[in-house]
């Protein structure tokens, strides 16, 4: 059974087709997916139906992302935060305005289930963001920090890299973990690029949401799969562009 990890999808349901094809992905492997499956391109409502019909026929664990959250908050309160329209939330509210109360409903179900976070066997982390707290997330004194933060990968990308766990200048936050996997701040978001890690970090989120591709990962072996630049596979649409 593999583990693999998949990056920030904002609506492009197409790369995450591309993805399961490309990574020959089957029912005993297992999907985590770090969050933000929507604000970006045109296909929210159809990406939310396809994660949930996932779910049903595949192992998935799907991390909760602050664009999930702010998704959310708007079709419970029908509030139209201006920076969320301005950041991908305005396709997403257009594909919901298609859609039947009881889509609604089940969607809203479906975030209401993510996870802030997941930690597995092998004792890698799994979080959309990061978190604060040096004993690690069980003692994070907010929960929005863990799909919000980008301290994280901020420090993840300033250490020396020959700076080892063992040392006493070791970020402490960073030593509870065997690998933390993250998406949230794209590593490019103007050109192509690939997971890069710092310390023992590792950032999937590849730009899939501007002009970048999508992003899939087998943490065991490091192999990776990418979509084609997602902004080709919806023509006309300005993504978070």
């Amino acid at each position: 059974m593999r583990t693999l990890v998949v990056g920030d999808v904002h609506s492009g349901l197409r790369a995450l087709e591309q993805l399961l094809e490309k990574a020959n992905v089957n029912e005993k492997d297992h999907l985590v997916f770090l969050g933000d499956y929507v604000d970006g391109w045109s296909m929210a409502v159809e990406t939310v139906d396809f994660l949930i019909d996932l779910k049903s026929s595949h192992n998935c664990t799907f991390i909760r992302g602050n664009h999930d959250e702010l998704c959310r908050h708007w079709l419970l309160t029908k509030e139209e935060n201006p920076q969320w329209l301005a950041h991908g939330g305005k396709a997403t509210r257009d594909s919901y305005l298609k859609a039947n109360r009881e889509k609604w409903d089940a969607h809203l179900e479906f975030y209401a289930g993510l996870k802030n976070y997941f930690l597995d066997s092998n004792n890698r982390l799994y979080l959309h963001a990061g978190y604060t707290n040096l004993k690690g997330v069980d003692f994070e004194y907010f929960d929005q920090l863990f799909y919000w933060d980008r301290t994280l990968w901020e420090l993840a990308k300033a250490l020396d890299p020959k700076l080892k766990p063992e040392d006493p200048n070791f970020p402490k936050r960073l030593t509870h973990y065997k690998e933390i996997f993250i998406g949230h701040t794209p590593i490019s978001k103007k050109t192509i690029t690939v997971p890069q890690r710092g310390a023992n970090v590792w950032n999937i989120d590849t730009g899939a949401a501007f002009m970048g591709q999508l992003t899939m990962m087998d943490v065991e072996s490091k192999e990776f799969w990418q979509s084609d630049p997602v902004h080709t596979l919806y023509p006309g649409e300005n993504g978070r562009n």
